[in-house]
């Protein structure tokens, strides 16, 4: 199986996961989900393998949110489905698919749990910090 990320270069978290991806050796299938959204079947199959209720992928900073009253707690399972479909910038990313799962890789870290390979050398960051210490990287012999 190839590893799948839902991406959105613009996000420095998720540029951050996919390098780290690319770092253990993988190249991934890029789906830039502003450009390509999920159909509603698609996300409704990440939601079920994320164990995720809709409002657990809602994305709040730089999207409409707000303007549209997404924080109300009225509004269904459904409802919020049909916003990000038709908003896909309210879907939080960067969502990964691998062999061992599916998970939002926030914070990017949580990448490192699906990968089968370790990291290829250390890691870090775009803010500077460091995601895989020297001691975490694979010793080639």
């Amino acid at each position: 199986m190839t590893t799948v990320i839902y991406h959105n270069p613009a996000c420095g978290t998720s540029r951050n996961v996919l390098a780290m991806i690319r770092n253990a050796g993988e190249e991934p299938t890029v789906i830039e989900y502003l450009r390509t959204p999920p159909s509603r079947p698609e996300l409704l199959t990440l939601l079920r393998r994320m164990g995720l209720r809709p409002r657990e992928l809602l994305r709040r900073k730089g999207t409409p949110y707000e303007a549209l009253g997404l924080d109300s707690p009225t509004l269904t399972d459904d409802q919020l489905i049909d916003a990000m479909l038709e908003h896909p910038i309210l879907i939080e990313r960067p969502i990964v698919i691998t062999r061992l799962g599916v998970k939002l890789c926030r914070p990017s870290e949580a990448v490192l749990s699906l990968l089968e390979h370790p990291q290829l050398t250390p890691f870090i960051k775009e803010d500077g910090s460091p995601a895989v210490a020297p001691a975490q990287v694979e010793v080639k012999s």
